[in-house]
């Protein structure tokens, strides 16, 4: 499954995005939030970008940038309750980078992987904040002490449940026994990374020699929510895309009273 507005022909054949990359996209998110506050961090987005190309039907960018970014659908001027770029030319280098980006995700979770370790498994763009906030000198860190922060990849499996939850018809259990049990264990392990990580910190999820932030509880639950991810992607590509139900209105007997309320018989009337 695929979509058309953003998927081309080669998903494959661009580099892989750089740091400096998600740091433009993270300054245009910045931006963005100057004007709309309730603008997502790249974490979120990243999430987001996973579980819609997960999504049973393919969803046009203007449906979903509305919903992600708050920003008017096409033809629409933006109001104080919605977001806006700053100009086209910036709408315009956030999708040539949202593109890419999502051409690498499409490309690694269509890859045929057997190991998280391979090169061309899905490794989502996530922050170890509280990773972060542990190395910093006492007098900065002085300033998070009353602040909750997230947990390992937790903005992530948020993102990701925010798009399922706004498309829920898109991700509603299938007839199929095995198939929704399926989908209701992939999602599972999703949510459970929306939850806060309460164990004690045993590792650091990005660097061997960084202080530890995360259980290793954490971390294998992390690896189980990847594997979630290439489950839902093969589970709909496999049954495609939902088939609407024509229902045909039942057309009255040769004999019975015209529905149109002539009083005549419908063989004498709308039937003749």
């Amino acid at each position: 499954m695929t979509n058309p507005d953003l998927d081309p022909v080669n998903p494959g054949a661009s580099a892989w995005m750089e740091t400096e990359a998600f740091d433009e996209l993270d300054g245009i998110l910045d931006d963005l939030r100057s004007r709309y506050d309730e603008t997502p961090q790249w974490e979120f987005c990243e999430g987001f970008m996973a579980a819609v190309i997960c999504t049973r039907r393919p969803i046009s960018a203007d449906e979903y940038l509305a919903v992600l970014l708050g920003t008017p659908v096409e033809g629409e001027a933006p109001d104080e309750d919605s977001g806006s770029f700053a100009s086209d030319a910036q709408r315009e280098r956030f999708l040539t980078l949202w593109k890419q980006r999502w051409r690498e995700v499409v490309a690694a979770l269509d890859a045929e992987v057997d190991s998280l370790e391979d090169d061309n498994c899905y490794h989502p763009e996530v922050m170890d904040i509280r990773g972060a906030v542990a190395e910093m000198v006492a007098e900065e860190r002085e300033a998070f002490l009353q602040e909750a922060l997230p947990a390992f990849a937790q903005v992530w499996a948020l993102g990701f449940m925010f798009a399922v939850e706004s498309w829920p018809e898109e991700w509603a259990a299938p007839r199929d026994k095995d198939a929704a049990q399926w989908l209701d264990g992939a999602l599972q392990a999703i949510i459970a990374m929306t939850e806060d990580d309460t164990a004690e910190p045993q590792v650091s999820p990005l660097s061997e020699e960084s202080v530890p932030s995360t259980s290793i509880a954490r971390l294998n639950a992390f690896g189980e929510a990847i594997w979630a991810v290439y489950d839902l992607r093969e589970l709909w590509k496999t049954m495609g895309p939902k088939v609407e139900t024509i229902r045909k209105e039942a057309t009255p007997g040769r004999n019975d009273p015209c529905s149109c309320g002539s009083g005549k018989k419908y063989k004498k009337c709308c039937g003749a």
